[in-house]
């Protein structure tokens, strides 16, 4: 009966854990860049059995690529494939992230809301607009012509799923996941698409069904948890007796 309880009771507590991930999922299911976590589990069992119990295995991020809508921002690019931009702060601290909403700062270059800069890009002040082609060439307009400035460039990873997740779409580098590898976009690679963003790849209809799976399930446990101390009690009341 212990064992009972306790299989239930990290029953319960698994698919707890599973409830959460699902709602931060559907929380920011429309942060643009945003990518939806899956939390794994595993069954607890010693030699010779099974059904001890559940042990979570945490979370990881599925960095499944997200649709891509048209944008109104003046410097608005999205990824078409695998990659990350390489973004810096003040400090020098690298981050990297999906969501290319970008804004030219006061020095020319391209910031996201948090602050971070797009790594090697920096706009003219006399520039009256820019474009950014699939192989990653930004090039603006001036009074004098058109010159290309800079190139995007793209970091890749040879296993995401093990970065740091820092919120805001962003991520950073862990010995996990292995130091970034930057490449340039082309025709055999990832694309970069001018005028668009990569909308979250969280399918909301997907997740409420999830939700409802690991609610039903957290309630089977339960009930197990009340059965196995129900069973206790009387245990207890025989031995008294």
């Amino acid at each position: 009966m212990d064992r009972a309880l306790y299989a239930a009771a990290t029953g319960m507590a698994a698919q707890q854990l599973n409830l959460d991930v699902i709602a931060d999922n559907l929380a920011n299911a429309d942060v643009i860049g945003f990518k939806g976590s899956v939390a794994t589990f595993a069954e607890l069992a010693a030699p010779g059995e099974t059904g001890l119990g559940t042990a979570s295995l945490g979370e990881h991020v599925v960095f499944a690529q997200g649709r891509l809508t048209k944008a109104d921002g003046a410097f608005d690019v999205a990824i078409d494939g695998p990659g990350f931009f390489s973004l810096v702060d003040e400090r020098g601290n690298r981050a990297y992230t999906r969501a290319g909403e970008f804004s030219r700062a006061s020095d020319g270059t391209l910031e996201t809301a948090q602050g971070y800069r797009l790594d090697g890009i920096r706009i003219p002040s006399d520039a009256i607009s820019a474009s950014v082609a699939e192989d990653g060439r930004v090039s603006v307009t001036t009074r004098a012509g058109q010159r290309t400035i800079g190139r995007v460039v793209l970091a890749e990873f040879a296993a995401p799923e093990r970065m740091r997740n820092l919120g805001s779409a962003m991520f950073e580098a862990t010995a996990a996941s292995g130091p970034p590898r930057f490449a340039r976009p082309g025709e055999k690679g990832p694309k970069v698409r001018f005028g668009m963003l990569e909308e979250s790849n969280v399918s909301i209809v997907e997740s409420m069904m999830a939700m409802l799976a690991a609610q039903r399930a957290y309630e089977s446990n339960a009930k197990g948890v009340q059965a196995a101390d129900e069973m206790l009690r009387i245990a207890n009341n025989l031995q008294r007796g």
